[in-house]
């Protein structure tokens, strides 16, 4: 009985005593993207309730598949989390057949955090002021109008490849370790277009360094009120939304993962974060592990059919 006592308390107890060490937060991109922002954004708060550093790591490379399969392979204690985008989870598997781990079953939801507006940018030195002008322009060139992405496979790749079947046109792709890499060189005219996140396109937009050709999703955006979508610049079928959202080793306790999604609740629910996060371009969710596991195996089963029916590859 003592045994069964001691025990009872242990696990019990397991909740309350976490975090006992530094939490870090594996991000499978480089600096500068916006999942790195969003991630760096809960962490300060995050280490400031469990009294513990909550540190940020960067591990990129293979368009994410590196940094997922370093937080499946973590401790499942708590003290590893992952930051994971929809390419990460849902797209990643149907992409790489050779992934050493499905994401699905190696990681374990606590909750999505943001869902992220996506944004059609180009160089402003592009002869192209909006969506119609482009296909025009990429179907007198084909092959020749380069667009960046955060990696073969990852939402601002797959994002642009629908683009290109829906639009009949031929963009040739240059993938990077990450979307800030990809950012600069799109600042600096080495590729003329991307698909991704407004939280880190606008402020390029606003400077007036990058030109918006449209919104990926399916009504405007509050903070691009004169940006069309791209159904209404006439690419009628076409709607795309992001998301970032934390999840923990398979085998964590569950405990844990209730404690790490109450606390990751309790600061979305801070209306300064809210508010900085909406002029960033995003909206803060905060769902529960159930939802957000069910969102994802469900999307995780529409990219299967979409990679399939669009032809999409990537190179190994």
């Amino acid at each position: 009985m003592r045994k069964l006592l001691f025990l009872g308390c242990l696990l019990l107890g397991t909740a309350h005593a976490f975090p006992t060490k530094p939490v870090r937060i594996i991000v499978a991109f480089p600096p500068g993207g916006g999942t790195d922002i969003v991630a760096r954004l809960i962490a300060l708060p995050l280490g400031e309730a469990w009294k513990q550093p909550v540190v940020v790591e960067n591990r990129a490379g293979a368009s994410g598949v590196i940094g997922t399969e370093a937080a499946a392979r973590a401790e499942p204690d708590g003290h590893t989390l992952f930051m994971a985008t929809m390419g990460n989870m849902t797209a990643n598997q149907h992409l790489y057949p050779k992934m050493a781990v499905d994401p699905l079953r190696a990681l374990a939801p606590i909750t999505k955090v943001v869902d992220v507006h996506f944004v059609f940018m180009a160089n402003p030195t592009l002869p192209a002021d909006g969506v119609p002008e482009l296909v025009a322009l990429a179907k007198s060139r084909p092959g020749q109008i380069h667009y960046s992405s955060s990696g073969p496979g990852g939402a601002p790749h797959l994002a642009m490849e629908l683009f290109k079947r829906q639009a009949g046109v031929d963009l040739t792709h240059v993938p990077y370790k990450g979307s800030g890499p990809g950012m600069t060189d799109l600042l600096g005219g080495r590729v003329m277009l991307t698909m991704d996140s407004l939280l880190q396109g606008l402020p390029h937009i606003k400077a007036g360094r990058l030109r918006a050709l449209a919104v990926l999703g399916p009504k405007r955006s509050a903070l691009l009120p004169n940006v069309p979508t791209m159904a209404e610049a006439g690419v009628r079928a076409y709607s795309l939304t992001n998301w970032f959202g934390l999840l923990a080793p398979a085998g964590t306790p569950k405990d844990v993962v209730t404690k790490v999604h109450s606390d990751v609740v309790k600061v979305l629910s801070d209306p300064e974060l809210r508010k900085k996060i909406a002029e960033m371009g995003a909206d803060v969710v905060g769902n529960s592990p159930e939802e957000f596991g069910a969102w994802m195996r469900a999307e995780s089963a529409q990219w299967a059919e979409i990679i399939k029916a669009a032809g999409i590859r990537v190179e190994e």
